[in-house]
């Protein structure tokens, strides 16, 4: 006879993993951008947050590289969803910075649930002002989960579309951009694959040879990177069995625990931080809450690896370092005088 989930003792309908919310300034906090403006197949990644939310409430609070329930002694606030608010699709890109943009001050840890992976280039432009970027965008690197490569200039007209949403993330001048997973690109996104020096990319097809994988060079990679980090997860990342209701679902994907382990690796990396992460492309099941429960679970995990790493000394708070001057400034209007 199996026994029902342990819940925490004060169970908050609405926030994330139903944690009550703690007095003062919070650790980690969950942020909600329910936008869709761009999807171009399957829809309801606006609806994507709150079904994530909620499903978040029947994950198990309990993990072995904490030895305790989350919290574990650290405040998480799940802050209220963007607004929304914007007449067009780069007013909605701004408004989606300014949204974001407070939360990266060095002490907080933002984890971001989308919403179309659209918002990639808005998080990237409020990470700016993270101390340890401090406009300096050619020190944060981006690790990238994903079904596709999202290196187009445009699509159907549209630069600011989905699928470039790795693009106009480049467009900031990061350090770098790591990607794993990818099975579905252009041509034109193959051969900037190839010949950009900034980009590298492990396919789903050579991390699933049974003769030569590539896993384990992945994995590699993720221990070298150093400095700031931005880690995106497109859930379709993930094989399309496992996240069936999500805006473009491929099969041939990653396994549910390639994406722990990645998680892992990367919050481990002894020279680098992960500033932010976010989960984007969720898309509420109707028959069955799988896809928005896997999504619930992939943050639940980077939470936990967070409050890991600030527990071992791995994650200092820059908010108040003194001898990083930040001389970043902050344009709300930025995506709109593009």
């Amino acid at each position: 006879m199996s026994l029902p989930a342990p819940v925490a003792e004060e169970f908050v309908e609405g926030n994330f993993l139903g944690l009550p919310e703690q007095g003062g300034t919070p650790d980690i906090v969950i942020l909600q951008v329910p936008y869709e403006l761009t999807t171009s197949y399957g829809q309801g990644t606006a609806l994507g947050p709150s079904a994530c939310i909620e499903a978040s409430g029947q994950v198990e609070l309990f993990d072995p590289i904490l030895g305790e329930d989350l919290p574990a002694g650290y405040k998480i606030k799940t802050a209220e969803p963007w607004n929304g608010e914007g007449g067009n699709l780069r007013k909605q890109l701004d408004g989606i910075s300014n949204y974001l943009a407070p939360w990266f001050d060095g002490h907080k840890f933002p984890v971001i649930l989308g919403g179309e992976h659209g918002i990639l280039p808005s998080i990237i432009n409020a990470a700016g002002g993270h101390p340890l970027v401090n406009g300096d965008f050619s020190q944060l690197t981006l690790v990238q989960i994903d079904a596709h490569a999202d290196l187009r200039q445009e699509l159907n007209g549209e630069p600011f579309s989905h699928a470039c949403a790795a693009s106009r993330a480049m467009d900031f001048g990061l350090k770098h951009l790591y990607q794993v997973g990818i099975r579905a690109f252009s041509k034109h996104e193959y051969e900037r694959i190839q010949t950009d020096d900034d980009v590298t990319t492990f396919f789903a097809s050579d991390i699933h040879s049974s003769s030569n994988s590539s896993w384990g060079s992945w994995i590699e990679t993720l221990t070298s990177i150093e400095g700031p980090v931005h880690l995106t997860i497109d859930i379709d990342g993930l094989d399309g069995s496992l996240v069936p209701a999500t805006g473009t679902p491929v099969p041939g994907g990653l396994t549910f625990w390639q994406i722990i382990e990645t998680i892992q690796e990367l919050f481990s990396a002894s020279k680098a931080t992960v500033i932010s992460m976010d989960v984007n492309e969720i898309v509420p099941q109707k028959d069955t809450p799988l896809t928005q429960f896997t999504a619930a679970m992939i943050a639940t995990k980077g939470i936990i690896h967070h409050i890991d790493n600030r527990r071992n000394g791995k994650w200092a708070d820059t908010s108040e370092d003194n001898n990083i001057q930040n001389n970043h400034v902050f344009d709300k209007n930025y995506f709109e005088k593009l």
